[in-house]
């Protein structure tokens, strides 16, 4: 059944706190190219809204946030995205609007258009419209209305959502409900308010729920995510590299980890079919912050998180994990069609970027049919917990816990079963903070010389798998950060590529990769390798 084109919710009764809270959880959940269209009568909390909207944004600084009555518009820079607050009461001619500029505030964030009747044909059709009015009696939130209730309810306003914004105003409402308890935050004895949280690379974003100054839980907002094109054999990418494409992965290997003993976030509400769960927080001290800020000795962080792989490799992981709640998750085996087409993230991004072309055809062969019979040997190692992204940004220092305890986990959902190196490499070869080659060498020998009893563990035969599997994961990465910068704009990822150059040197100077290495220092010579994508 296709999605409707315009999906409707009420409010009927919000007071002037609960409009500016609204306000504030629609600031979570808009992205770049949003429009939001403020409608009521002089007076009705067109620019309450708006304020609260851009203060959010701003991270609650308190910056004057004047209406743009007499300029129609007013723009703002914040952390996140641009915003531009319109004002079109008067406007001299729908067709002004297109002098104000809004198709560029829509490219560079976010667009609030307070009486927008005043230029109704010439706005996107995509667009969330918010009308604010006086409460409507005849509109019962359940028993008769009492003095009390027609003090406090204020204002009704009415959510539409057409085209895209229909079914994300959907998940906004069911989002709510999951927060609060309720689709309207009506309990005004237990307030909350939801915080944006600065995210990485991925489609996820994360909250932390406040109740008045003190943080309860972590809201995370994971929506399915579409398949990309076909690109091989039928399947999208995301298939063949096994990523998770809801909440429910993430659920699965949460209670499997936590049952090794690692500390995981506890899930304490889940909505699945939405992709909203609701967390523990486990802190701000992740290892990347602390080892940068010099609040934490970054030998005993990484050393740490060596023992809670070593505790994770003792036992081969279940290959089916129940979801609590819906079913069961099969954890995916990390097969060599997964391990190559994440290598040729290299030749798809970063080699056009730097080059000026695409990759010529003999070359894409030579380079597949290397890493062929490599990845063809690490397919034959035993399988263990492969978390993926197990890296600094993703790890967090607990240090009143005892053990392998003392490390937080995070961004699991991913998890696979394959070569244990795969998680090792990932730690020691950090692609966005520095490991220097002594600690990532004693650490390696540390981890080697621990798990000498572990039954199928072979030294020599691990040495190769982490230096392939450190060659394959940083190829990789090159590849992702290079797509970030040109596909995604985000080019702040381009000032690790240098690292990941040098820790790809350090890889393939193992013998058994010496052909991969002659390729690569064929065609990305020196004055490459820390060329910044154009």
């Amino acid at each position: 059944m296709p999605a409707p084109d315009a999906f409707t919710h009420v409010f009927p009764c919000l007071d002037e706190a609960q409009l500016a809270n609204l306000g504030a959880d629609l600031a979570f959940v808009a992205r770049t190219g949003d429009l939001l269209t403020l409608s009521g009568e002089l007076g009705a909390g067109k620019t309450t809204l708006a304020r609260s909207i851009i203060h959010t944004l701003m991270d609650g600084a308190q910056e004057e946030i004047p209406s743009p009555t007499f300029t129609l518009v007013q723009t703002y820079t914040t952390p996140r995205m641009g915003v531009a607050h319109f004002d079109l009461y008067r406007l001299g001619a729908p067709e002004e609007l297109d002098e104000l500029g809004l198709d560029l505030a829509l490219t560079e964030g976010i667009a609030l258009v307070e009486w927008p009747e005043r230029a109704e044909s010439f706005l996107p059709h995509d667009r969330l419209q918010v009308r604010i009015d006086d409460p409507d009696e005849s509109i019962d939130a359940g028993g008769e209305d009492t003095a009390d209730d027609v003090v406090n309810a204020t204002r009704r306003i009415t959510l539409t959502g057409f085209g895209a914004w229909a079914s994300r105003l959907q998940r906004f409402i069911a989002m709510r409900a999951l927060v609060y308890g309720n689709g309207d935050e009506s309990d005004a004895a237990n307030p909350r308010q939801i915080r944006y949280l600065q995210g990485d690379a991925s489609a996820r974003r994360y909250g932390r729920i406040y109740a008045g100054t003190q943080c309860k839980a972590i809201l995370m907002d994971a929506p399915r995510q579409p398949d990309g094109p076909i690109i091989r054999n039928g399947l999208p990418y995301s298939r063949i590299a096994h990523l998770a494409e809801d909440v429910r992965p993430f659920v699965a290997v949460a209670d499997a980890l936590r049952a090794v003993g690692t500390t995981v976030p506890r899930i304490r509400a889940q909505d699945l079919a939405n992709g909203f769960l609701i967390i523990d927080d486990l802190g701000d001290r992740v290892f990347g912050a602390e080892v940068l800020a010099g609040t934490a000795d970054q030998a005993t962080l990484w050393r740490a998180a060596t023992d809670v792989l070593l505790a994770l490799h003792a036992a081969p992981p279940p290959r089916t994990l129940p979801v609590a709640g819906d079913g069961a998750h099969e954890l995916p085996k990390y097969d060599g069609t997964a391990m190559a087409i994440e290598t040729e993230l290299i030749t798809d991004w970063f080699w056009p970027a730097v080059k000026g072309a695409p990759i010529d055809d003999a070359a894409r062969a030579q380079f597949v049919a290397l890493w062929r019979d490599v990845i063809a040997e690490l397919e034959k190692l035993p399988p263990a917990w492969v978390l993926r992204d197990y890296h600094s940004p993703n790890l967090l220092w607990l240090p009143e816990r005892e053990g392998v305890a003392r490390v937080g986990l995070i961004d699991f959902q991913d998890a696979m079963c394959g070569p244990a190196a795969y998680d090792l490499v990932s730690l020691l070869q950090d692609a966005r903070v520095d490991v220097p080659a002594e600690l990532e060498t004693e650490l390696l020998d540390y981890y080697c010389n621990a798990s000498a009893g572990r039954e199928g563990f072979d030294r020599e035969r691990f040495a190769f798998s982490y230096a392939a599997l450190g060659a394959q994961r940083n190829t990789k990465i090159v590849g992702i950060f290079a797509r970030l910068a040109k596909r995604d704009h985000k080019p702040g990822y381009l000032r690790h590529i240098p690292r990941l150059w040098r820790y790809l040197e350090r890889d393939l100077a193992h013998p058994a990769l010496e052909p991969l290495r002659h390729w690569y220092d064929a065609h990305f010579p020196a004055e490459l390798r820390g060329a910044i994508p154009g």
